[in-house]
């Protein structure tokens, strides 16, 4: 119960210092908003991300198959196939982000 009540207070004063801060940043930046250098930050952290999620999504997928057959030889043929659909549809999300990623370097 402490655990929870320490994490929903850290939270809500996280939250409360946070935007007082950003209040703060805008007034004194009232109208010099950089695209250019925020496109860039957004291009990158969603790469980063992307790459970050797919690499551990794909080794835990193939430390799961590996493991089924590891443990059942005989069933290779089965868990071979939903594994590389699965990775497939992982790479897929992290190409997507590159699309986006490249589509928001385009409008910098």
């Amino acid at each position: 119960m402490k655990k929870k009540m320490l994490g929903l207070l850290s939270l809500v004063v996280t939250t409360l210092v946070v935007s007082s801060a950003f209040a703060q940043d805008a007034a004194a930046d009232a109208g010099s908003f950089d695209v250019q250098k925020w496109g860039l930050m957004a291009a990158g952290l969603g790469m980063s991300l992307a790459a970050f999620g797919g690499a551990l999504g794909q080794g835990k997928a193939a430390a799961a198959a590996l493991e089924g057959i590891a443990r059942n030889p005989g069933a290779s043929d089965k868990l071979f196939t939903p594994m590389i659909l699965g990775l497939a549809l992982i790479e897929s999300l992290v190409i997507y982000s590159l699309v986006i990623s490249f589509m928001i370097l385009g409008k910098v």
